[in-house]
């Protein structure tokens, strides 16, 4: 644990150079102007971004048996905290997860229906993900005229495809009652079989979610939505900087910032990394590198303006449960 600690440590600082490094090269003053003309451009970001939160919350609620749900304005408020758990603190993105499954058995749904909705949400997004990144590529090829794009647009694909059908087939396999399992044979303590029955729980109720094929499809409906409510955050930036790009750009720089995210997963919040992509694609959509830049910084602010409160409302809650239980 301590190791994994120190290399995503050492990445974040190489992360933070690489970003320093890259405003040195496209100029900060430039880079500084533009993201100060966007003035209150920054609020209509903010607000717009809660619509593609609000896409998440109601996605994720049609996976539950009506009998389990809680309400879509509790929802809400636990994926506006999840999401800022998952944007500001290094937690690989998956900590905001397990603070709304917590969360959510907290409100009163069963903490198997709510483990088990979040690995079928996270699965369907991975799904719906890559059928992004197909349309993105083409798109990226079809705007540039660059064909020698194909071939890392084809290992892009496959890759995202492999994963989602491997991590699939674990969650079939029975993945919470095997690593139950593994853990009481290497521990060797009656203690954990009470964790193995409740592995077996969630793996049964995983297999309950994805037999209802209606909130299986409607999760992807809005998970497709909240995708091109990114996108239009993206192109609604790109005006605020005076930069008056098709939405098609929209499209390949949110899902290139997707990807990029995704694959960097141990740099705390992909900074630098992410700076460097925005640069990359932006070039080739004919974007100049401080407007990239000023973009990609323009999005994390934006993650400041709505994660911040985001995290102290998720500290209130939990002090609040602390001052309870005592």
């Amino acid at each position: 644990m301590k190791n994994v600690q120190v290399i995503v440590s050492a990445l974040g600082l190489a992360g933070i150079a690489l970003l320093v490094f890259l405003l040195v090269h496209e100029g900060a003053g430039e880079v500084g102007l533009a993201i100060a003309r966007v003035g209150w451009g920054l609020a209509v970001l903010a607000l717009f971004h809660l619509f593609q939160t609000l896409s998440d919350s109601a996605g994720w609620l049609l996976l539950i048996p009506k009998t389990n749900r809680i309400r879509l304005i509790r929802s809400f408020f636990l994926h506006w905290m999840g999401e800022s758990i998952n944007n500001l603190l290094p937690t690989a993105r998956v900590g905001g997860d397990i603070v709304i499954a917590r969360l959510a058995a907290m409100w009163g749904m069963p903490l198997k229906i709510a483990t088990a909705a979040i690995v079928v949400d996270v699965t369907i997004g991975i799904v719906t993900k890559v059928f992004y990144l197909v349309t993105a590529c083409l798109l990226l090829i079809v705007s540039t005229g660059r064909a020698d794009l194909t071939r890392p647009a084809i290992v892009a694909v496959a890759t995202g495809t492999l994963a989602v059908t491997g991590f699939y087939a674990v969650q079939r396999a029975g993945i919470f009652k095997w690593t139950a399992m593994l853990a009481s044979r290497l521990a060797k303590s009656p203690v954990w079989a009470s964790l193995v029955q409740g592995g077996e729980a969630v793996d049964q109720a995983i297999r309950l979610l994805y037999a209802r094929r209606r909130g299986i499809a409607g999760c992807a409906l809005f998970w497709i939505t909240s995708w091109l409510i990114a996108s239009g955050e993206i192109w609604i930036a790109l005006r605020a900087l005076g930069v008056r790009s098709s939405f098609v750009s929209a499209v390949i720089l949110e899902t290139a910032s997707l990807t990029i995210r995704g694959a960097a997963f141990l740099v705390p919040g992909a900074i630098g990394v992410q700076e460097g992509g925005f640069i990359l694609l932006g070039n080739l959509l004919g974007i100049s590198g401080e407007t990239a830049l000023a973009l990609s910084l323009l999005r994390r602010v934006r993650e400041l303006a709505t994660g911040v409160p985001g995290l102290i409302a998720w500290q209130l809650l939990e002090a609040g449960r602390v001052w309870r239980t005592r």
